[in-house]
């Protein structure tokens, strides 16, 4: 695996989540009502959910790429295909509002439940799976490692990356709720996210095998 793929990899990684969206604001929230300890285990268990989504995409894509041209171009272009979706849905994402309004009268969880719940959260999310099948390929080299470890290498980097963001924003929470609700952030972070979204369809689709 080339430096500079992995470098870029990190490089779309942190962007993708440092942008708003439903995990980290979820975390966010959590951070703000619940503290900063459950906040950490949701993260925790969002994103070692990561693992699974690469698995699967490691030993099913793996062997696409390896055994047929065709398939495997199949694959791309519905990927790319897939990103770009994403990235008209990000250019109709509305402002969130984070507040601290939400119901603190549950019972209070474990640390391992929370880590359960955010874990089964990602897992049994299907657009997940969808994504990381679009988002890992283009992050694949022609030489060293077979694809299967390759992609899951980037699964685990793309985990241990997006641990250490969520909990710093489960650390920072309070000080970030403003920073989230200024429309002018929001307006920044939304055309960022669609413009690395396309970028990453487009290198996929412009990929080869």
């Amino acid at each position: 695996m080339e430096l500079e793929l992995i470098l870029s990899f990190i490089g779309a990684s942190i962007l993708l989540t440092v942008m708003p969206g439903p995990d980290n604001i979820f975390v966010l929230t959590e951070s703000i009502t619940k503290g900063q300890r459950n906040g950490i285990a949701i993260s925790i268990g969002l994103s070692s959910g990561i693992l699974i989504h690469t698995i699967a995409a490691a030993t099913g894509l793996s062997i696409i790429i390896q055994k047929s041209a065709i398939a495997f171009s199949v694959i791309k272009y519905l990927g790319a295909a897939y990103l770009f979706y994403l990235a008209v849905m990000a250019v109709k994402d509305k402002k969130p509002v984070i507040g601290i309004d939400a119901i603190k009268s549950e019972p209070e969880k474990s640390f391992l439940q929370l880590v359960r719940k955010g874990f089964f959260m990602n897992v049994l999310n299907p657009k997940v799976s969808l994504f990381f099948i679009a988002f890992l390929p283009q992050f694949i080299s022609n030489t060293g490692f077979a694809a299967s470890y390759q992609m899951l290498i980037l699964g685990f980097i793309f985990m241990i990356q997006a641990i250490l963001i969520f909990a710093f924003i489960s650390v920072l929470s309070s000080k970030l709720t403003g920073v989230l609700n200024s429309d002018k952030f929001w307006n920044i972070t939304k055309w960022s996210k669609v413009s690395v979204l396309a970028a990453l369809g487009l290198t996929l689709a412009f990929s080869k095998k």
